[in-house]
């Protein structure tokens, strides 16, 4: 009777859950990724949806590095033609602006700038010709239309994925932090300069007045460059497959969804949008057991623990005066180091450090014995070490990680180092500093609570509202119109003017007003006394 009665009240439990959680059947996903560690966190989220059942497409370059044509949790369509680069292309860039940024000189920094633009000003005019190759491939876009695709995602730092969701008429979801034209709050949300620093300027939201200065200028260098380097290759596209008049940045603007990879536990506190979804750390994990034989190395470091070293997938070795710098600091501390490093062996290495091609990263910074994190700054390996509570010895070197670092310094959870001056000194002091000041591990311990004190984890929120998008064929009541307005009508300069217009006019007739009845008067009194 008792199991009888069990069983009615799980089918009505059942029948109720039904009822309230949104059911939606396997939809069809085409995804355009962008490679490198991009990939890694897009392709977390094609797994997640492979594992409710959606059917997933992801249209990868010829050249491509880390997309793999093959998958079982995805088909792939090919592009012959290289929108990419390949890992030769990406690894001489990262050596050269290394090689300039060890020059340590301001002229070296503003040759470092120079060379980033570039550079992605030849990533931005090879991806134009790839998206032409696109379009003008008309088996393929008949294909693709014929397909019924449900949904568009895509990472918009580069456009390709942009375009084409607009011109399939798809709903498009971001998986974003960058965009082609600046960090994803930049394009769709407010941001007051005041408070609001602009990225790679490693300011706070706390700035002085000369950083504002600096803040300010350095907005209106960086619009001019979008607007002679940027804006014309992109908006000759959207001319061409969109429309007339349709410009680059206005497509960007109008995706549905903007799934963001970090929170406000990475980034200042700053002014949002409502089609902002913030996902930060939805690659993170708990740690999993390490192989027997770096457990043993790992536990054979007793009280003393163990400092984890990883400069990513670029970065595969430094110079050589740095590395052995680096390798004759770790030589005197009583920590085992367990170094992520595939250049040459440095001749002063000690035995406490283990220098590996490849470690399992997560599970490491995860283990009890792990105190402290040397990164290059990218923000996978930062939402990791957050996520673990492990302090971090910054190496910032290129692209957004000396400004990821730096937000990390404010928050009091990282020691940042000069890469263009660090010797085996300054590097040995700032591992020792973080090592030893309890304040390093206490900030980042209480990020790691304040990450995962959530209701719902990222990952999970994130799948929620890519099938809420793909219930509702879009969402547009949560996207403001503001993306279709010029940007005089924005920033309210037109109804200024007006105003200013009407304060005039209405100045002037007054004035006009008592010029006249003074002259009346004094006309009449000259007249009174003639009479």
């Amino acid at each position: 009777m008792k199991r009888q009665t069990f069983q009615a009240f799980g089918q009505i439990f059942l029948i109720l859950l039904m009822t309230t959680v949104p059911v939606f059947q396997s939809g069809k996903v085409l995804v355009f990724p962008e490679d490198l560690s991009h990939w890694v966190n897009m392709n977390i989220l094609i797994k997640a949806l492979h594992a409710k059942g959606h059917n997933i497409t992801v249209i990868r370059m010829s050249d491509s590095w880390y997309i793999k044509e093959f998958s079982p949790h995805y088909t792939s369509i090919t592009l012959e033609s290289p929108g990419g680069f390949n890992e030769e292309f990406f690894k001489v860039v990262a050596t050269k602006m290394l090689n300039i940024l060890r020059g340590g000189s301001t002229w070296a920094r503003l040759k470092l700038q120079i060379e980033m633009w570039e550079n992605i000003s030849q990533m931005f005019k090879k991806e134009s010709e790839m998206i032409v190759s696109l379009f003008e491939d008309q088996k393929l876009q008949q294909s693709l239309k014929e397909s019924n695709y449900d949904l568009m995602l895509t990472d918009p730092v580069k456009f390709g994925g942009v375009i084409l969701g607009h011109y399939l008429k798809l709903p498009i979801v971001y998986n974003v932090r960058w965009t082609v034209y600046n960090e994803a709050h930049f394009a769709i949300a407010p941001s007051p300069l005041s408070y609001v620093p602009l990225p790679m300027l490693e300011l706070s939201d706390q700035m002085s007045f000369s950083e504002r200065v600096k803040n300010v200028l350095m907005y209106a260098v960086f619009q001019t460059q979008v607007t002679l380097m940027t804006a014309p290759i992109y908006n000759a596209l959207c001319e061409r497959y969109i429309g007339p008049g349709m410009l680059y940045y206005t497509l960007i603007q109008g995706a549905d969804l903007w799934l963001h990879r970090v929170d406000f536990i990475f980034e200042f506190p700053r002014p949002t949008m409502p089609n902002i979804v913030y996902m930060g750390g939805f690659q993170c994990k708990p740690s999993k057991p390490l192989p027997a034989d770096l457990e043993d190395f790992v536990q054979s470091s007793g009280d003393h623990g163990v400092i984890v070293m990883s400069l990513g997938t670029l970065v595969g070795q430094l110079p050589d005066d740095v590395a052995e710098a680096v390798a004759e600091a770790f030589a005197e501390l009583p920590q085992k180091v367990i170094w992520g490093y595939k250049g040459r062996r440095p001749s002063a290495l000690g035995n406490n450090t283990l220098i590996m091609d490849w470690m399992p990263q997560n599970d490491l910074l995860g283990h009890p014995k792990t105190r402290a994190f040397v990164a290059h700054g990218g923000t996978n390996g930062i939402q990791e070490a957050i996520y673990h509570g492990v302090p971090i010895i910054g190496f910032g070197l290129i692209f957004d990680q000396p400004d990821n670092l730096s937000k990390m310094r404010v928050k009091g959870v990282a020691k940042n180092v000069d890469f263009g001056t660090v010797d085996k000194i300054s590097f040995l002091e700032a591992v020792k500093e973080v090592l030893y000041d309890p304040s390093y591990r206490e900030n980042m311990q209480r990020l790691s609570r304040l990450h995962k004190d959530v209701p719902v984890k990222p990952l999970d929120n994130a799948i929620f509202w890519i099938e809420f998008v793909m219930r509702h064929k879009g969402a547009a009541h949560l996207r403001t119109e503001s993306y279709k307005m010029p940007w005089y009508s924005y920033h309210s300069v037109d109804v200024i003017l007006f105003l200013l217009s009407a304060v005039m006019l209405i100045t002037l007739i007054t004035y006009a007003l008592i010029r006249y009845l003074c002259c009346r008067i004094c006309s009449r009194k000259t007249k009174n006394k003639l009479e």
